[in-house]
């Protein structure tokens, strides 16, 4: 490994009187930690489904690598040997595919290739890649990054997944155990931060540092005009969400966007997602597995509608997506840097202000001047529609390098197994 992958560097510090150098180690940095993720799991672990959205930590790990032989080393590295020409439709996921492959849902029934397989896969488009990355232009070098930053989103995915499968399991089984519990529970009084209202310059600016990075979907930069507003300088806790459950939360018609309530009947809601009844008290299926809900975390694995109701009920609002990047960049807060992914959120009491995704009350719509990028890169983050709704910062399960106050995630309102909590916010008259 080059010299220069020093674990202390931050990822994406990129050297330039080391370029080459540099992007070896964080290919090879990004690749391991996938490894890493994947190490605690069983074969039959690697292969399970357990709902349409998710996919096999297997169909993960070699989706990603999938990505660097089709975009990176067919059309780059000359004389290179695709490693199974079926591995091209089993584990693509752009729409312009040839012959068939198993529709989203179904991942999880193709026991073939098996993980030992895939990890061949991997091993194999690793060993091209360093013959590659020893000589590569600069577009070529654009292209593994973009490959590497679509990795991570794999790496959070892969940790969300495997959660809700093993969620589904009455053994409750832990990814890994549990560290030792902090003793207090007093979630921290809520402050607010006010914002005068103005125009405002959002969206992602390229920045004096170099090896910088943003996704497609976070630019143009772009004005915005805001009103007078005031926005928690928190997330909604797992105490506060209890006391809108207690008062009737999710029998209260109407809280509720008519169709959060229609996902309410239809699922039964009483309670965050993996949420249980013990008795009179609550216990939530984590990474670890089975724990007592602690208030003094942020509420977590809630959808949007369950987001709306709360702040419904609390007399508030969620704020929009430009609000709460404007107020993050006023006050520092929001998007905190992440240095080591976790599988549950920390307390709030120790200070953590973004550990989970936090919905906001904007749809998942283009910048203006946003021209998605051509062919099958653009279907990434081009996925541009109204019923998807827009998250901020980042979550427990967030990889480094992707807590940006410009990121933009994006899920359905009724989605829930991904770590999603929410930020009140009102308006200031």
């Amino acid at each position: 490994m080059p010299a220069i992958c020093d674990e202390t560097l931050p990822p994406f510090a990129r050297d330039e009187a080391q370029p080459i150098e540099w992007l070896q180690c964080h290919y090879l940095r990004v690749r391991s930690e996938t490894e890493a993720l994947a190490a605690p799991l069983s074969p039959e672990d690697q292969t399970i489904q357990s709902m349409p959205d998710a996919s096999p930590t297997k169909w993960h790990r070699a989706h990603t690598t999938w990505f660097f032989e089709t975009f990176v080393l067919l059309p780059n590295l000359p004389g290179y040997e695709v490693f199974d020409p079926a591995f091209g439709y089993v584990f693509n996921s752009y729409y312009e595919a040839v012959g068939p492959r198993p529709p989203r849902g179904s991942r999880g029934v193709l026991s073939r290739p098996g993980i030992q397989a895939v990890s061949d896969y991997r091993a194999h488009v690793d060993a091209a890649m360093t013959r590659l990355l020893a000589n590569c232009s600069s577009e070529v070098a654009n292209l593994v990054v973009i490959g590497l930053h679509h990795e991570q989103q794999h790496q959070e995915l892969l940790l969300t997944d495997i959660k809700h499968a093993f969620s589904c399991s009455p053994l409750y089984p832990a990814y890994r155990p549990a560290p030792p519990a902090s003793v207090s529970e007093v979630s921290p009084s809520v402050e607010w931060w006010r914002i005068e209202g103005g125009i405002y310059k959002v969206g992602y600016q390229s920045p004096e540092t170099a090896g910088a990075f943003a996704f497609d979907n976070e630019t143009p930069a772009h004005d915005v005009l805001l009103r007078d507003f005031a926005i928690a300088e928190r997330p909604v806790s797992n105490r506060e969400f209890l006391a809108f459950m207690a008062d009737g939360g999710y029998r209260h018609t109407g809280l509720w966007l008519s169709e959060g309530w229609a996902a309410v009947q239809a699922g039964q809601w009483e309670a965050p997602a993996y949420w249980y009844r013990n008795g009179q008290a609550w216990q939530v299926f984590t990474l670890h597995g089975l724990q007592d809900v602690r208030l003094d975390e942020p509420v977590c694995h809630v959808s949007y509608f369950e987001a709306a109701a709360y702040a419904e009920w609390a007399g508030h609002r969620l704020p929009t997506e430009f609000e709460w990047e404007v107020a993050g960049k006023l006050y520092g807060g929001g998007a905190e840097e992440q240095k080591t992914v976790r599988p549950h959120p920390r307390p709030l009491h120790a200070g953590v202000r973004q550990d989970v995704w936090e919905w906001t009350a904007s749809a998942y719509l283009p910048y203006p001047g946003y021209h998605a990028a051509p062919g099958a890169l653009g279907e990434y983050n081009g996925k541009f529609m109204i019923n998807q709704m827009v998250l901020r910062g980042r979550s427990c399960a967030t990889p480094a390098g992707h807590d940006r106050l410009t990121y933009r995630n994006f899920f359905p309102p009724n989605a829930r197994w991904q770590f999603s909590g929410l930020r009140l916010a009102r308006d200031v008259t």
